[in-house]
């Protein structure tokens, strides 16, 4: 039917909804009408002619998200409904300090994902002629930070005498959020793609953000040689 309906998608569903109805009525042994059945058929005849022309798009646009925010945004409209059913395991490691760590653990992985691809050389000039390097490390850990506002309420308001978990976690969570970006302009190129994210920066920066010192002295480092890197692009 729809290679013979290719306009009218509606006479599909009606057309469709009738024979279907139609071999249950004739399976009624005593021809009686159902009157549930006719409710629901008379609702998907509803349906036909009043549910909009335009096409939907399941995914978000996520549109409410900055434009200084790029890579979060890119991120969430390819994967829209992955990023929604995280954020509800994310909220749900509030039960428990340890299922906290836990859920982190796998959380930073994403987050690494997030901003591996590489912009291109135009965006990064741009962008950098607008914003300096501090400015978009305040700008993404602040988005970053509101999407764990929840889990640290819930985690408080569950777990009342574990606070010290909380502050340990934030704290880690922060630190290897932002040796990831600045791990990433330090190594920018424009001829490449993406920046070799593996599982050996993963436990890398994992050790550097549990040890915290080690990381804090290793973050200096690479915002020092991001920030000389963007410059061959951007200048002073």
């Amino acid at each position: 039917m729809k290679k013979v309906f290719e306009k009218s998608w509606r006479a599909v569903i009606v057309l469709e909804s009738a024979l279907i109805y139609t071999v249950l009525l004739l399976g009624n042994i005593h021809y009686k009408v159902e009157e549930a059945g006719l409710c629901f058929y008379i609702l998907i005849l509803l349906f036909a002619f009043f549910f909009p022309k335009t096409k939907i798009d399941p995914a978000l646009k996520w549109n409410f998200i900055p434009d200084d925010l790029f890579e979060w945004k890119t991120f969430l409209r390819k994967n829209t409904w992955v990023s929604v059913m995280g954020y509800g395991i994310v909220l749900m490691s509030s039960y428990h300090p340890g299922f906290l760590i836990v859920v982190g653990l796998f959380l930073i992985d994403f987050i690494s994902d997030i901003y591996e691809p590489y912009e291109s050389k135009e965006m990064l000039e741009m962008y950098f002629k607008k914003l300096s390097l501090q400015e978009k490390l305040r700008k993404n850990a602040l988005f970053f930070n509101a999407l764990l506002l929840p889990v640290d309420v819930l985690f408080l308001i569950i777990n009342p005498y574990d606070s010290l978990y909380l502050l340990y976690y934030s704290t880690f969570m922060n630190l290897y959020f932002l040796l990831i970006i600045t791990r990433k302009y330090k190594l920018y190129h424009y001829k490449e793609k993406r920046g070799y994210y593996n599982i050996s920066v993963y436990l890398e920066y994992i050790f550097y953000s549990i040890t915290v010192i080690p990381a804090l002295f290793v973050l200096k480092n690479q915002l020092k040689n991001a920030k000389k890197n963007i410059r061959t692009y951007v200048g002073d």
